[in-house]
């Protein structure tokens, strides 16, 4: 291979908002030009927390990548692909359960804690605590070099070097112990103040239309103090305020910052400029997103094509891996 190869996924979860497009897509997007890139839709990931309703999984990735697309993956640059299209995803996943010692899952941080946090949900399944074991067979199947992760990320990128290196061990040297590329995702606050989320319905889609946008962020909320007009405020509590960071020039944010601390301008003022910014950033998105939903066999045909690749890449490392333990 002339480049590394990387890979990373997301969870079909439909159409993705301004937390995905910062905290992941805008990474990916950096990284297409100097890796080789696998991205694919994590359908048997959902399946852990989604098992009871499988009924929206196929239209959510569907919808997913074509806002991948639309925000400037190239599938020219990138393969493209859906996990359960790849049958080797599951047989080497099989092949890690078999040599993954119990406590390993069991430490995984996220674990725990999303047991705690998600309701509604069984999450006490053999699926679910074994993810991670999953997530390191995604990312040995294609032997990527590196993984994009942010630093909450990270213990599963280490859990997948340690079932490589278990594996290495007693069957030969077959995976490479990839590394992480560690981002700094920035925290994109949704209409409410909490981290945008689509379970929280406090999101800002790529697929908003300009008048959605300019609805939902002059209802946002801001600095709490801020009870009448001429109240003073605190910028670096305001979510509209982080959004600017994330959108708007110096110039604009020393105006909001001042104004907002001076009572010089309103909420209203504040969030104008910033309307503009993001319909601004995503009209090329909307642009490129009606093309690809107008003629539905284009993400179709990237998509079978992706899996193809997929399936050639994820095939030549089952071959080594059957050859290595003596088995099929």
């Amino acid at each position: 291979m002339s480049k590394q190869r990387i890979l990373s996924g997301m969870r079909p979860s439909g159409k993705l908002h301004l937390g995905h497009l910062h905290g992941a897509l805008a990474n990916w997007i950096s990284l297409q030009d100097d890796y080789e890139c696998f991205y694919f839709s994590a359908d048997w990931h959902a399946l852990t927390s989604e098992y009871a309703d499988t009924s929206a999984i196929e239209n959510n990735t569907v919808e997913m990548i074509t806002d991948w697309i639309a925000a400037g993956i190239d599938p020219e640059r990138c393969t493209l692909f859906i996990q359960s299209r790849v049958r080797e995803h599951a047989e080497l996943f099989l092949l890690f359960s078999m040599i993954t010692p119990l406590g390993w899952a069991e430490r995984c941080p996220t674990y725990k804690e999303q047991q705690e946090q998600v309701s509604g949900r069984d999450l006490s399944t053999y699926g679910f605590l074994g993810y991670p074991i999953l997530q390191a067979a995604d990312i040995l199947i294609y032997r990527a070099h590196k993984v994009p992760v942010g630093e909450d990320q990270r213990p599963h990128v280490e859990m997948t070097r340690e079932i490589a290196r278990r594996f290495n061990n007693f069957y030969g040297d077959v995976f490479p112990e990839p590394g992480e590329l560690l981002t700094q995702f920035p925290r994109v606050p949704g209409t409410d103040g909490r981290k945008m989320s689509k379970s929280y319905d406090n999101s800002l889609y790529l697929s908003d239309t300009p008048e959605q946008i300019d609805r939902k962020i002059r209802t946002m909320i801001t600095d709490p103090a801020r009870q009448r007009r001429k109240d003073p405020g605190d910028p670096d509590i305001c979510p509209v305020y982080d959004l600017h960071r994330i959108y708007s020039e110096h110039e604009t944010l020393m105006w909001a910052a001042e104004g907002c601390r001076s009572a010089g301008i309103g909420c209203l003022q504040c969030k104008a400029p910033l309307i503009e910014k993001v319909n601004q950033g995503l009209d090329p998105i909307r642009t490129r997103r009606a093309e690809l939903l107008a003629d539905p066999s284009i993400v179709r045909g990237i998509l079978e094509r992706g899996n193809q690749r997929a399936n050639q890449v994820a095939g030549d490392t089952m071959r080594v891996v059957r050859q290595a333990i003596k088995i099929g």
